[in-house]
């Protein structure tokens, strides 16, 4: 573990200026991105007594090896620095106020030529609106339900939507006018990105406007004795009241604002916003984060860095809206206010005001949302305490089971998954703390070990995982793990302190092997057999048998599981593709790029071989000798096993059936 006083900074070497500063551990890996209003004082305080500092500060300053500063202008360039060294470099001390994938939003996909409505969980994506979140997905449904009869817009998959062009028929909802039917050409698109437009300026809080107009257009109707019409409009107009009644009128003078609030003890802070458009709480979101530094203003710290990392995560994935409404309501306010509204200012592209509610409605709901806050911390507290108990001691038990020199604080997981020899692929999964670190997974194609089974597949990876680590520590870069050009961790630069190879003896031996081979001495190996949940050390005879109710055995049983789905996922995504374009292979001046683009253009093998010469012709890039060859092969292959071309007979004796 390093000592903070071996990388200190000389005295006076710290400039008495505003800027950002980086902690890098011993690899090179940035682990911690802060701002200061002046980098010497606030470097000092973690080089001070690291019994007296708040423990994950000390955590993180033992982590280290070093530290380096950046000098800037202003504060607000300080806010944005940090916020993209905290983006670009993922730092695993910093809090990321990342979306809570458990949250059902309501998506609309105007990036489609048909846009859809649909309940969506999960990262933000380019071209889609977002509305929410919502407590629970029955609530989008219900909504959808009272709103679609006003909007028919579209709500089902690509699948049904392509299938039913296909067939020229609706769906039910078409039959009963709650979708408009683009599917059969019922409306153009032109006429549905109009009804969706529509119902994503309801949900924006354009309601009073709409309704409006809908009470015109059902008085003009009445007027011109078009009762049907009329009856028509009055119960959508009522449906769109039952909409509105379902969010509550929290500010009556119809403002635009997110409120948020905070609970929190030493460790743990938990946060609650409350989205509030046109006066009525349109979404909620909550989190609960580890708090990084323990100093004399917390709150204002933790309202710093949640308007620095939510907001900017949010402007980052927005393509329309902003995602900066137009006042931000905070318990207290942080010693940069200026500068952070300033910051905000500039992604809204309007003036926010960031204040303390004082009293009347505002400190009303404020209140509210302090309640849910602390609720929250309570339940998350009761969750919790047994799962951080259960990680520290797997981690502890696997250090004391298998004689390792510390906690494997990473741990990494390498399985094979194939088909009888086929498609042989590999993953490899990450553990860090004893959770999974997703964005440091990688998958791999086996080529050279795919006929010599698992113990040369295993062999294979773990070389390739393992090569360009040992020649980089074996060279004198100072940060072997950093690549100078970029200044961003490359691949595969921080090695495990556990590797777990999916199976026995064998696989855990032939992975120790490689790993001396390669000169790197530091990395612990065992096998996990699936069959008795047998733990192998690498040249021991004998297996080592955990307790069934082992903490160690049910992290090392999660690790193993995660790394088998990520690489069965992987094997049938390969599976499928090869098998989706195998019917093509053969044919001669038919190359990998125009089999792409024949089953982009017909979407599958089956609707290619169902197309005229003319029809397979007319894709780009495709000639006239090309689709002949294409339509021949395609048809002969399917006479030859017995079924029955497109457009032609047969005669089948009694008893006979089709061949698949």
């Amino acid at each position: 573990m390093p000592d903070p006083s071996t990388y200190r900074p000389s005295a006076g070497s710290i400039p008495d200026a505003p800027g950002v500063y980086k902690f890098r551990d011993p690899n090179g890996r940035v682990i911690y991105v802060g701002k200061a209003k002046s980098l010497r004082s606030r470097l000092n305080s973690y080089f001070a007594d690291v019994a007296s500092l708040h423990p994950r500060t000390r955590q993180m300053v033992t982590t280290a090896g070093a530290v380096e500063w950046t000098v800037v202008t202003t504060e607000v360039e300080a806010l944005q620095l940090e916020y993209n060294w905290i983006k670009e470099f993922d730092p695993r001390f910093n809090v990321r106020y990342r979306d809570d994938k458990s949250y059902p939003v309501l998506a609309v996909t105007l990036n489609e030529e048909y846009p859809r409505l649909h309940v969506y969980r999960g990262a933000r994506k380019k071209g889609v609106r977002y509305f929410g979140p919502y407590a629970h997905a029955w609530a989008i449904r219900e909504t959808l339900d009272l709103l679609l009869r006003v909007f028919p817009a579209r709500t089902c998959s690509a699948g049904v939507f392509k299938r039913h062009g296909q067939i020229g028929r609706p769906c039910l909802l078409g039959y009963i006018d709650k979708c408009s039917a683009p599917c059969v050409g019922k409306v153009d698109a032109e006429g549905h990105r109009a009804i969706v437009t529509d119902f994503a300026d309801f949900l924006s809080g354009k309601t009073d406007s709409m309704i409006r107009r809908l009470e015109r257009e059902m008085g003009q109707a009445s007027a011109a004795w078009e009762f049907e019409r009329a009856a028509r409009l009055r119960d959508d107009i009522a449906a769109l009241k039952r909409a509105m009644e379902k969010q509550a009128v929290v500010l009556g003078d119809g403002t635009d604002a997110d409120v948020v609030a905070f609970a929190f003890d030493e460790l743990e802070a938990s946060v609650q916003v409350f989205h509030v458009r046109g006066g009525r709480v349109r979404g909620q979101r909550g989190w609960v984060v580890d708090r990084v530094e323990d100093t004399d203003r917390p709150v204002a710290d933790l309202v710093e860095q949640f308007i620095v990392g939510f907001y900017g995560e949010q402007a980052d994935q927005a393509e329309a809206d902003s995602p900066v409404p137009r006042e931000v309501l905070v318990p207290e306010l942080p010693a940069d206010a200026d500068a952070l509204a300033d910051w905000l200012s500039e992604l809204r592209g309007a003036k926010v005001g960031l204040r303390v509610p004082q009293r009347g409605d505002k400190r009303a709901l404020m209140e509210t949302v302090e309640r849910n806050a602390k609720e929250a911390f309570t339940q998350h507290k009761l969750r919790r305490a047994g799962d951080l108990t259960a990680r520290s001691a797997a981690l502890q038990e696997l250090q004391d089971n298998l004689g390792l020199d510390s906690a494997p604080l990473r741990i990494e997981c390498i399985d094979i998954s194939h088909i009888q020899g086929s498609d042989v692929v590999a993953s490899l999964v990450v553990f860090e703390d004893g959770l999974p670190r997703k964005s440091e997974y990688r998958r791999f194609a086996l080529r050279e070990a795919a006929t010599e089974g698992d113990v040369a597949a295993i062999a294979e990876v773990v070389r390739r995982r393992f090569a360009r680590y040992a020649g980089e520590t074996g060279g004198q870069d100072p940060t072997p793990g950093i690549d100078p050009e970029t200044g961003r961790p490359r691949r595969f630069a921080y090695p495990p302190n556990l590797l777990v190879v999916d199976g026995a003896g064998p696989q855990a031996n032939a992975a120790a092997d490689v790993l001396a081979d390669l000169g790197i001495t530091d990395v612990a190996v065992i096998g996990l057999a699936k069959r008795l949940e047998e733990v192998w050390l690498p040249a021991d005879p004998d297996p080592a048998i955990l307790p069934r109710t082992s903490e160690a055995l049910y992290l090392l049983q999660r690790v193993r599981d995660e790394a088998h789905r990520f690489a069965v996922a992987y094997h049938r995504q390969k599976r499928a593709k090869r098998m989706t374009v195998s019917a093509l292979d053969d044919i001669p001046g038919l190359g990998q790029h125009r089999r792409k683009v024949l089953i982009k253009h017909f979407g599958s093998v089956k609707r290619l071989r169902a197309a005229s010469v003319e029809e397979i012709s007319g894709v780009p890039g495709i000639g006239k000798a090309t689709a002949e060859a294409v339509h021949t092969a395609l048809n002969s292959a399917t006479e030859g096993k017995g079924m029955t071309p497109p457009n032609a007979t047969t005669t089948a004796t009694p008893g006979e059936a089709d061949q698949p």
